[in-house]
């Protein structure tokens, strides 16, 4: 696409894809995205990959406008000042904006032997390299999955209605983002697979070993395959870069995604912190987090004002196997209620929604600028107590 505006998005999951097309509503504005792999990846769908049931890889030409250039490799650095990136395969390629939207990753692994003997999945590499050790395990096997969010819930269902024995460690509470009426839904169905579910504050994984994971308190579980899916982490090029990150290291923006360092970089998806008060990692989150950060840099070009991110969310859906599902609503500000949607229609719900976020963003490369979201006005009241501020009278 001819241009005289570059802007650089380093990062293609769903934040930078959603990013990447809602930026070619302007003609002006040339688009190169930058990623490591050739295909886009669904990252809800990484459990699937694990069980078998998906691969989790979609064209790009399914998702990416045709206008945006696509450079397979990675950045291993910004030079803010000389407005450019530096690639691992060498090179460099200059922008005049750039929006951050490198995702995350597993955590660090600091529990002893987890590094060594313990299988993370929070990228497809690492759910490709765990399918073919779960497929030479017998399936009479132990195997546990530690971590009892999303991902581990999922995962645990997944191979349990498999035929395989599993043994899930929360680490604390089953589903922490779950109302109470939800959470007894998925235990009930966890239940019926024949998952072994260990929560409390007594099932905190102390160490993991080529043959068991061990708990606080003493307590061995025996484990032929231990699978960690407990917490995420962010890649460290902003830190590497010489700009401002949060504790976890995701970069530090006002609330109009724009770093607290430079104008010209636009934060989005789970690698952004505005104000310090980071959303939830989620893709519902990072379609629209991508698609404001455009619309920053949109603003910026036609030299306005941005506006401040306003975000509402709408729940979280769980797959419990292929049969079985939950999708637990909950308030515009992210709280959950008691309504959720269990069984086979939560199932048939969860799939919905895994197709139709792919399908934002390709209708995002067709009709740029079409996605619209729902709205929390809350925030302001948690920015306001974050600084100390007296609440507003009404």
């Amino acid at each position: 696409m001819a241009g005289n505006i570059d802007v650089v998005v380093v990062g293609g999951g769903y934040a930078g894809v959603m990013a990447a097309n809602r930026l070619t509503q302007r003609d002006a504005v040339a688009v190169t995205l930058i990623n490591p792999r050739r295909t886009f990846v669904e990252r809800i769908r990484l459990h699937q990959v694990v069980g078998g049931s998906d691969d989790a890889v979609v064209d790009y030409r399914e998702v990416l406008a045709e206008g945006v250039r696509l450079v397979v490799d990675t950045v291993t650095r910004i030079d803010a000042a000389e407005r450019s990136v530096t690639l691992a395969a060498g090179g460099t390629v200059g922008y005049d904006y750039l929006i951050y939207a490198v995702g995350s990753g597993s955590a660090h692994l600091d529990v002893p032997g987890a590094a060594e003997f313990a299988y993370p999945i929070a990228s497809l590499e690492e759910a490709q390299r765990l399918r073919p050790v779960v497929d030479a395990a017998p399936t009479t096997a132990p195997v546990t999955v530690v971590g009892a969010g999303p991902t581990g819930i999922e995962t645990a269902a997944e191979l349990a209605e498999a035929g395989r024995t599993v043994t899930l460690v929360c680490g604390g509470v089953l589903g922490p983002y779950l109302h109470a009426r939800g959470r007894r839904s998925v235990a009930r169905r966890l239940a019926r697979l024949g998952v072994t579910v260990l929560d409390g504050p007594g099932a905190k994984v102390t160490a993991v070993t080529r043959d068991a994971v061990r708990l606080g308190g003493g307590r061995e579980v025996p484990s032929t395959v231990t699978i960690w899916t407990a917490g995420f982490g962010v890649p460290d090029l902003a830190g590497r870069s010489g700009l401002s990150t949060d504790a976890l290291g995701r970069l530090l923006t006002d609330e109009t995604l724009t770093s607290v360092d430079d104008a010209r970089i636009v934060a989005a998806g789970d690698s952004a912190a505005p104000s310090d008060l980071p959303f939830r990692m989620s893709c519902q989150a990072a379609t629209r987090i991508g698609a404001h950060a455009a619309d920053t840099v949109l603003a910026r070009i036609a030299g306005a004002q941005p506006s401040p991110i306003n975000l509402g969310f709408f729940g979280q859906c769980i797959s419990l196997g292929r049969r079985a599902g939950i999708f637990q609503f909950a308030a515009r500000d992210d709280t959950a209620n008691g309504l959720y949607i269990g069984g086979g229609a939560g199932a048939k719900l969860k799939e919905f929604v895994c197709k139709h976020t792919v399908k934002h963003l390709a209708d995002e490369a067709r009709k740029p600028g079409s996605l619209t979201w729902v709205k929390d006005d809350k925030r302001q009241e948690l920015l306001g107590a974050k600084r100390g501020e007296a609440p507003a009278t009404r």
